[in-house]
């Protein structure tokens, strides 16, 4: 009997997530020709077709379907038994900083796991902007942070990307009107310039109908149907969907996050930062 690479579930569970071969191969760091042999290899070891075509993309088969349960389940205990054999000794403190993405959507599930194998660990926990977080990780005030990416930097132990999406109220906008109308975080913003940049690119007016410095305030004014915005996924649920086609926008890039860790962490921050490496970009960005 053959076994199943977790590398190999992994990439399986991306594409699952995420929707296509050219997602999976973002949220793995791989190429699409890698991530593509990676999936014959893994149809090879289970003795089934796992993927069928479906219009312009892909789809699962009946049994791509039962392996998706299956995975999920080798994963997480693959993941627990790693962090029982860290953490059975481990005691201090890890003081993290994210963005708001992440405290609302995926690294709650995470930190549940790692609080479950590292119980005597202290967790200090600020939600914030990227600039601020890089600030207090870069002064010492935090072991770890994820940020939204600019560049590269040398304290990275792993990077995410996520397609970004244009976002509304699931009710549509309130008012129609020829200008789009935005609801935007202050500067600086990675969001905010990517949305800005990729209207000018295609000349579409535009108006800044709300601003915000917390994503608090951005969603109540994307759900109020007051302005659409820029985010990903993981800022799609409680009323708010990707905009309609109809709407014309241009297309975007995706967004890029660093998960950094501060040079001489302790090892409970280590055994953290590798954590989230290894799982938080299958975690949550489906909305």
């Amino acid at each position: 009997m053959q076994t199943l690479d977790p590398d190999l579930l992994k990439t399986f569970l991306a594409f699952v997530d995420g929707g296509s071969l050219a997602q999976a191969a973002s949220v793995v760091g791989r190429s699409p020709s890698a991530v593509t042999a990676q999936m014959q290899r893994l149809e090879e070891i289970v003795g089934e077709p796992l993927l069928l075509a479906q219009g312009r993309g892909r789809g699962l088969t009946p049994a791509g379907e039962d392996l998706v349960g299956h995975a999920r389940r080798i994963l997480a205990v693959h993941t627990e038994a790693w962090l029982a054999l860290r953490g059975a000794r481990a005691d201090g403190r890890v003081a993290i900083g994210t963005t708001q993405d992440f405290a609302d959507s995926g690294l709650p599930e995470l930190l549940r796991a790692f609080a479950a194998s590292h119980s005597r660990v202290r967790i200090e926990l600020r939600v914030g902007r990227s600039a601020e977080l890089t600030q207090a990780l870069q002064s010492g005030l935090l072991d770890l942070a994820i940020t939204m990416r600019q560049a590269q930097a040398p304290d990275e132990v792993g990077l995410l990307r996520e397609p970004m999406l244009w976002l509304c109220s699931q009710e549509g906008l309130a008012a129609r009107e020829e200008e789009i109308p935005l609801a935007l975080l202050d500067p600086h913003c990675g969001f905010r310039e990517a949305a800005l940049a990729a209207l000018d690119a295609v000349g579409r007016r535009y108006r800044i109908a709300a601003g915000s410095a917390s994503l608090a305030g951005l969603r109540t004014a994307v759900n109020a149907g007051i302005a659409l915005t820029l985010r990903t996924a993981r800022f799609a649920h409680y009323g708010i969907v990707e905009a309609p086609r109809a709407l014309g926008l241009p297309p975007v890039p995706s967004a890029e996050f660093a998960i950094r860790l501060r040079q001489g962490a302790d090892l409970p921050a280590r055994d953290l930062a590798a954590l989230l490496s290894g799982n938080l970009a299958l975690t949550g960005s489906t909305g």
